[in-house]
């Protein structure tokens, strides 16, 4: 969401998002001067946190280290949503009961709010940033907001 200009978005979800240090991590791996390092580094309200260790449940997904943080801090902290776009990490949390949403849901309840007019440009600007989202999952989405 960096990427596209929408990070604020992230706030109409919480007043505060948590970033497990392997997301952190893997941010910073892009480089001081990419964009999303930027952001974490400068924006007050995205705290990185230290998360427990990582339960065998989740580490028998074979998940990528930030995916497994991510679940791992929803896992421990019980009624937190996660944030995850992968789609082996959302089944994760499904099959756990840890409340889950991608970025496209993030846009959806932004427009809902009324936060954004409309959530097509919102979502066509991210899949130009790199974002996948066939065309026909978002259509599907958008119809749900009446677009």
């Amino acid at each position: 969401m960096s990427k596209g200009g929408y990070l604020e978005l992230l706030r109409v979800l919480s007043a505060e998002i948590v970033v497990p240090m392997a997301v952190r991590d893997e941010i910073y791996a892009y480089g001081e001067d990419d964009v999303t390092s930027k952001a974490l580094r400068e924006t007050d309200w995205l705290v990185v946190r230290q998360t427990p260790e990582i339960p065998t449940i989740i580490q028998n997904w074979d998940l990528g280290k930030g995916e497994s943080e991510v679940l791992t801090w929803g896992y421990r902290e019980k009624g937190t949503e996660i944030i995850v776009d992968d789609l082996a990490g959302r089944r994760c949390a499904l099959a756990l009961g840890i409340p889950v949403r991608g970025t496209l849901g993030s846009v959806l309840v932004a427009k809902k709010r009324g936060v954004i007019p409309q959530a097509r440009p919102v979502l066509e600007t991210l899949r130009l940033t790199g974002m996948y989202l066939s065309d026909a999952v978002m259509n599907r989405a958008l119809a749900k907001v009446g677009e």
